[in-house]
C-alpha cells in the first residue's frame, strides 16, 4: 500500500496540529490505532512523546500504542 505512510503522516500531522480541536486531533489519534502497522505504533510512540500535547492526547496514543502491542504487529 503505497499511500499509507502518507496516510499516517497526514494523521499524525493533524494529531499534533494544536490549532485544531481536541477531538480532532483525538481522532486522528483513534484512526493511527486502528491502522495498526509497525509504522503506526511508531507514530504513536510519538504523540507520546510529545509533550506539546495535552495530558489527555498523549493517554489516548499510549492506550492505542498497547493495542498494537498487544495485536503482535
Amino acid at each position: 500500500m503505497p499511500e499509507q505512510p502518507d496516510e499516517l503522516q497526514k494523521l499524525a500531522t493533524i494529531a499534533t496540529d494544536l490549532e485544531l480541536s481536541a477531538g480532532m486531533r483525538i481522532k486522528a489519534t483513534e484512526l493511527l490505532g486502528r491502522i495498526g502497522t509497525r509504522e503506526a505504533l511508531l507514530a504513536l510512540l510519538e504523540l507520546v512523546a510529545d509533550e506539546k500535547l495535552v495530558v489527555e492526547e498523549r493517554d489516548v496514543a499510549l492506550r492505542q500504542a498497547r493495542v498494537i502491542i498487544r495485536s503482535g504487529h
